[in-house]
């Protein structure tokens, strides 16, 4: 097949080199996932010949209408060539697009090319949801040759998982769904796909590292490997040495678009729940806390008197979510989530995500200066994502600025609403003027921000009086940075700033 017939991959840099799309000629992001073993096998063959009947090729055709994009900007069309304007060149190059667009162009397929693979023998297979996206016809090829038109029973963009149908005149070859949580670095790991729309094809390595975050999307969680994975692989199984699924091949990491020992799968305990979501109501139900967090360094943990840097600190509440009703607050850091340790912040989202909607957890939360824990009843997470901010109580009508920090603050008032172009319901303290070089400067914090806790107990300040008494009594204290939550923009976010001396 001619790579002008291929939809056109992206590849994402990172560093020196680039996370490509493994679907042959289409974006797609992969994740490799750990198996168990105690030595190395001799042969590969036996199990090779057992699941390759269950890996299939997944081909997609997608029709480009004719004028979708518009030379000039508009639509999917060829894009024109940039000349200095005046150029001899521009005036040749804008008669040629012209008669082109005035004879128009004839619709035209694209393809594309995946990996995928069965996981009950009615005919439902898994695989990438890039490797089917905006398709308008997949088609299944198994091991045997045999075509099958395949339909969407549902997709997940935020994982990129997705789950097909087809109807087969037979019971097909199955696999399952193996515990990715015990896979270790160095144990063995047999990949099967369809690199480069070859066929099936089969290579082995081991885990090379587990949660990598390549930062596709609010889930990573990636196992890394170097057993050989290309384009075209995506979607494809990751199999221990048991004959079941660990991790589902997604992305690789690569300067050239090649394998070159690093590729990623989704670990499977994080792709079976939401296939099983997909199965059943065609759509992933994630249970929801409604918070939005930031993570904890070693500043803030001192600000907050904690003993090391780890959790979740929360900077906001969704009005009326699941945290709220649950007595969150702002300023506590979630330490654990049903019995989970978050040892950093990305933990959190994941282990969330993870439980059933309805389903009721203690959250362990660190809140001035001591243990707290909090029962909360999930909700589901909004399909648009958007958090609400909580609001602070009124702030006092006190204008007179304070001094501090390198900071000078003052009660809201209209005229610093026209000033800083604030919203007639921000009230509180806000910032008029940063000194240069100060503490609060090297936190970034600028006027128009609004203060709104502050201090290791985080108390809520609406005066600039109030805000210089928590200073003092933070001076007074063995720590040696004051915790500060700030808005901008609707956007909060937790500061330590440095106590300057005096």
């Amino acid at each position: 097949m001619r790579n002008s017939d291929l939809r056109g991959g992206n590849a994402r840099l990172i560093g020196a080199a680039a996370v490509f799309a493994l679907t042959l000629g289409a974006t797609a992001v992969s994740v490799p996932q750990a198996v168990q073993a105690k030595a190395a096998p001799t042969t590969f063959a036996d199990l090779a010949q057992r699941l390759s009947p269950a890996v299939v090729n997944i081909s997609t055709t997608q029709v480009v209408k004719r004028g979708a994009r518009n030379p000039d900007g508009g639509g999917t069309g060829p894009e024109r060539p940039r000349f200095v304007p005046g150029s001899p060149f521009q005036e040749f190059f804008r008669e040629f697009f012209d008669r082109q667009q005035r004879r128009g162009t004839p619709d035209r397929k694209v393809t594309s090319l995946g990996s995928g693979f069965v996981i009950d023998a009615t005919g439902l297979i898994v695989t990438n949801n890039h490797v089917i996206a905006e398709a308008d016809e997949i088609t299944v090829t198994f091991a045997d040759d045999t075509k099958l038109a395949a339909s969407v029973v549902g997709r997940d963009a935020k994982t990129d998982l997705a789950l097909l149908r087809v109807k087969p005149k037979k019971p097909l070859t199955a696999v399952r769904f193996g515990n990715s949580d015990g896979a270790r670095v160095g144990d063995w790991v047999v990949a099967i796909g369809n690199p480069f729309g070859l066929g099936g094809t089969v290579t082995a390595g081991i885990v090379s590292a587990r949660h990598r975050d390549i930062n596709s999307g609010p889930y990573d969680d990636f196992i890394q490997t170097d057993a050989s994975i290309n384009r075209g692989n995506s979607g494809g199984p990751m199999f221990n040495l048991k004959g079941q699924v660990v991790g589902v091949n997604t992305a690789i990491f690569s300067p050239s678009g090649g394998s070159v020992g690093i590729g990623f799968a989704i670990p499977s305990n994080l792709a079976k729940p939401i296939i099983d979501q997909l199965m059943e109501f065609g759509r992933a139900r994630r249970g929801w806390l409604g918070v939005r967090i930031q993570t904890v360094t070693e500043e803030i943990a001192q600000g907050l008197g904690l003993t090391q840097a780890a959790g979740a600190l929360v900077a906001s509440l969704s009005d009326k979510g699941p945290a709220a009703k649950g007595k969150i607050a702002v300023g506590d850091v979630i330490l654990t989530f049903n019995g989970q340790p978050i040892n950093e912040m990305r933990r959190l989202p994941r282990v969330v995500a993870e439980m059933p909607v309805g389903k009721s957890v203690n959250v362990e939360v660190w809140r001035k200066g001591a243990k707290k824990t909090l029962k909360v009843v999930l909700g589901e997470f909004p399909e648009d994502g958007q958090q609400v901010a909580a609001r602070t109580p009124s702030a006092s009508k006190v204008t007179e600025s304070v001094e501090v920090l390198g900071l000078k603050l003052a009660a809201v008032n209209q005229e610093l609403r026209q000033r800083f172009n604030l919203d007639d319901s921000v009230k509180g303290v806000v910032v008029t003027d940063v000194k240069a070089g100060s503490p609060a400067a090297e936190k970034r914090i600028r006027p128009g921000d609004i203060i709104r806790k502050i201090g290791p107990a985080q108390s809520s300040v609406t005066s600039p009086a109030e805000v210089k008494s928590q200073i003092e009594k933070a001076r007074k204290s063995p720590i040696s940075t004051v915790l500060v939550l700030v808005e901008r923009d609707g956007n909060r976010r937790f500061v330590a700033i440095k106590i300057a001396s005096g």
